[in-house]
């Protein structure tokens, strides 16, 4: 097999680090309520939501927006944050991945979605965050994958090629919007099919 020209392997977080479950946060937050999807949907598909991914709002200032545009009590948007941090937790093999993939020389970056407040939960929480070299968070560029400008930051910030560059998601958008920049994509569905998916790449670790 001819050698890779992979250099870089750039890891999402939500639902390839960490488990990410927005029905499971609304059922936690409210309770056995009908319409769960919907409540989830007026909640983290919302404008608020995203200004909040995007770095335009605060914690604390979603939660105001919440409780005016959506009736939600106070308590609510309490509990609601404190399970959007609680439910995150590691998904089997993906830590010791990219620890073995930095292993072999290869360098580890992170390209995420996400809110300041939960970064630095994350990185309170667990150690994973110190493996990556460096890390493209929404909240700190003010763009949102699948657009082509979120992964020029990354390559620009960290002088990567899109040629030596391989990106893991688990959602095909977010994969599509990397290819369409020349970055090599890869859907995530566990820990070990995303190793196979990466040797398969040429990548050997």
């Amino acid at each position: 097999m001819e050698a890779s020209t992979i250099k870089n392997v750039v890891f999402d977080i939500g639902n390839v680090v960490v488990r990410w479950a927005p029905l499971e946060i609304t059922r936690l937050t409210f309770g056995e309520i009908d319409s769960v999807e919907e409540r989830a949907q007026s909640i983290f598909q919302s404008d608020i939501w995203l200004n909040l991914n995007k770095g335009f709002i605060s914690e604390s200032e979603a939660k105001f927006h919440y409780q005016k545009v959506l009736g939600l009590s106070e308590l609510e948007c309490e509990r609601l944050f404190y399970y959007v941090k609680q439910t995150q937790l590691l998904i089997y093999g993906s830590v010791d991945l990219i620890k073995r993939v930095k292993t072999a020389d290869y360098r580890v970056f992170a390209l995420t979605d996400n809110v300041h407040e939960i970064v630095s939960h994350l990185k309170s929480t667990y150690t994973f965050w110190d493996l990556f070299e460096g890390a493209t968070v929404s909240a700190e560029v003010g763009l949102l994958k699948p657009q082509p400008e979120i992964y020029q930051s990354l390559l620009t910030q960290f002088g990567l090629e899109a040629s030596e560059t391989v990106f893991i998601d688990d959602m095909p958008y977010n994969v599509e919007g990397a290819e369409s920049v020349g970055i090599a994509g890869i859907q995530f569905e566990t820990s070990a099919q995303c190793e196979s998916a990466l040797k398969a790449l040429g990548l050997s670790f």
